[in-house]
């Protein structure tokens, strides 16, 4: 299957048609990890989000269910609560391959930004993001089409823009 990455440049017109306030932070540096990121900013780790993009196989379904998950900071995705959303057990949910995140999304693994994607795919976002709401003003941080560029936006733009739903999975 041929598909075209995008780009931060691709992602600057979604924002822009979408009327999405948020700001694209060019050359910021290498950011392939959340600590690198928060370090490039300025910022705490808990301030940038992680766009994943997990499979989950379903009995149902000949393809497995691709769906995007928003966590905050380091924190890892408890597979079993991902499963347990889904009615599956934790062995039928996996993180999805840099070449099935690049089809699916658009963007690179390590660049993902958490809207904007290739093919429009339910979301879900940790609950966790409600501390960075208090603590930080709801200012958070997420990929920004490549792995040298950063997205600025605030948690309620980002649930506002997703339609994500809250779930506790870190």
């Amino acid at each position: 299957m041929e598909f075209v990455l995008r780009t931060p440049d691709d992602l600057q017109q979604f924002l822009v048609e979408h009327g999405i306030c948020a700001e694209l932070l060019r050359d910021v540096g290498h950011t392939p990890t959340v600590p690198a990121a928060a370090q490039a900013l300025g910022v705490e780790p808990e301030q940038i989000i992680k766009t994943l993009l997990f499979l989950v196989e379903r009995p149902e379904q000949a393809e497995p269910m691709p769906v995007v998950v928003i966590s905050i900071g380091e924190r890892r995705i408890d597979k079993a609560k991902l499963a347990e959303r889904f009615g599956v057990g934790k062995k039928r949910v996996s993180l999805a391959p840099a070449h099935t995140v690049a089809s699916l999304l658009g963007y690179p693994a390590g660049g993902v930004p958490p809207f904007g994607h290739a093919i429009p795919l339910p979301v879900i976002v940790d609950a966790g993001i409600r501390e960075t709401v208090e603590r930080h003003g709801g200012v958070i941080f997420g990929g920004g089409g490549d792995d040298r560029t950063m997205m600025r936006l605030t948690v309620a733009e980002l649930l506002r823009v997703t339609n994500a739903e809250m779930l506790a999975v870190s």
